[in-house]
C-alpha cells in the first residue's frame, strides 16, 4: 500500500471531520491508503512541548511522514484568512526537507473550515498553498466537473475543499461538503497513483 499523508490541525473537530472524509476518498483508489496526522498546539506565551502522543485523534506528524508520503492533503481552520499557527509552526520547521528537495513533484491539495461562510476560506487555502509551491509540490484543486461545486450552499471552492462550521463551530459537514472532500482525496490519490505507475 502507498501512503498519502493527510496532515491537519483542528481545534473544534470540523477540520478533523474533513480529514477523515478526504481519507475515505483516498482509500477508494486501489493500492492507496491515508496516513492521518496532526500537529500540537503552540503556546502564545512561551515555547511549550507536548507529549509525543496526543490524548486523542491522529498521531503527531514527523518529517519522516512527509518524506515517505506519495502525496499530501493539508488542512487547517481559518485564522483571520490564514492557516492556524500550529500548522504554520510545523511547516516552518521543514527547511531540511526543502534543502533535500524531498517533496518536489509530489501532488498536494488543501482544505479548510470557517465559522462564517465568507470568513476567508479561499485566502486560507491559498496561504497553505504557498509553502507547498516553495517545496516544489504539484498543486491540485477541485475541478468544476464535480457538480457539488456548482450546487453547494455551504462550503466548496476550486482551490480546495471547505466547510462552513457556523458561529458556534457545531454545524456538521453538509452532504456536498462530504462529497467534495472525498472527491479531492480521490483526485489526490489517483494523481499519486498515476505518477508511481510512470516511475
Amino acid at each position: 500500500m502507498t501512503d498519502i499523508l493527510v496532515l491537519y490541525y483542528s481545534r473544534h473537530g470540523a477540520t478533523a471531520d474533513m480529514a477523515r472524509q478526504i481519507a475515505r476518498g483516498i482509500e477508494e483508489v486501489a493500492g492507496m491508503q491515508a496516513r492521518l496526522r496532526t500537529v500540537p498546539a503552540v503556546s502564545t506565551v512561551c515555547e511549550a512541548t507536548a507529549d509525543s502522543i496526543p490524548e486523542q485523534g491522529a498521531p503527531y506528524v514527523t518529517h519522516a511522514d512527509l518524506r515517505e508520503c506519495a502525496g499530501l492533503a493539508l488542512g487547517s481552520p481559518t485564522r483571520f484568512g490564514n492557516m492556524a499557527a500550529p500548522l504554520k509552526y510545523f511547516l516552518d520547521s521543514t527547511s531540511a526537507l526543502w534543502l533535500e528537495g524531498a517533496l518536489i513533484g509530489k501532488p498536494a491539495c488543501v482544505f479548510t473550515s470557517t465559522s462564517s461562510l465568507h470568513g476567508g476560506q479561499e485566502t486560507t487555502l491559498i496561504s497553505m498553498l504557498l509553502p507547498l509551491l516553495h517545496h516544489g509540490m504539484l498543486v491540485l484543486g477541485l475541478p468544476y466537473s464535480a457538480p457539488e461545486l456548482m450546487n453547494t450552499r455551504s462550503g466548496g471552492t476550486p482551490y480546495g475543499a471547505s466547510h462552513h462550521a457556523g458561529a458556534d463551530n457545531k454545524l456538521p459537514l453538509s452532504e456536498e461538503e462530504k462529497t467534495l472532500c472525498r472527491t479531492l482525496g480521490r483526485r489526490l490519490a489517483e494523481t499519486a497513483h498515476n505518477q508511481l505507475k510512470k516511475a
